[in-house]
C-alpha cells in the first residue's frame, strides 16, 4: 500500500472555521475521488511528545493507494496535479511524504 501524508499549516490570518468547513466537505470528497484512492483521512494536530516541544505542523492529510502504480496514475494525473496547485494556494508550509506500509505475512 501508498500512503501519501501531507503536513501543513495555514497561511497568516486565514480563518481556520472557514478552512475547515472547505476541507471537511468538498476537500475530502475530491480527495476520496481521486482515482485508486481506498481511504483519506484529515486532522488537525493538537500536541506533540514530548510536550516542551513546538508543534510544527496544525494539519495532517493522508490518502492511501493500494499499490505504486495506482498512485501514481491516480495522484499524477494531470487534473488531479492541477487542482493540487490551486489547493496550495490555501495551505503554508507543506510537507508531502510517500511512503510504502510493509506488513509481514505469518506462516502458521
Amino acid at each position: 500500500m501508498i500512503r501519501l501524508t501531507v503536513l501543513y499549516n495555514l497561511p497568516p490570518g486565514s480563518d481556520e472555521d472557514a478552512f475547515l468547513r472547505w476541507r471537511l466537505t468538498d476537500h475530502q470528497a475530491a480527495n476520496a475521488g481521486i482515482e485508486g484512492v481506498i481511504r483519506t483521512d484529515f486532522a488537525r494536530l493538537e500536541r506533540r511528545f514530548p510536550a516542551d516541544l513546538p508543534l510544527p505542523y496544525r494539519f495532517m492529510t493522508t490518502a492511501d493507494w493500494p499499490d505504486r502504480e495506482s498512485f501514481e496514475k491516480g495522484f499524477y494525473d494531470p487534473q488531479v496535479q492541477a487542482d493540487l496547485t490551486e489547493n496550495l494556494t490555501k495551505i503554508a508550509d507543506p510537507l508531502f511524504l510517500i511512503s510504502e506500509i510493509l506488513t509481514e505475512t505469518r506462516n502458521d
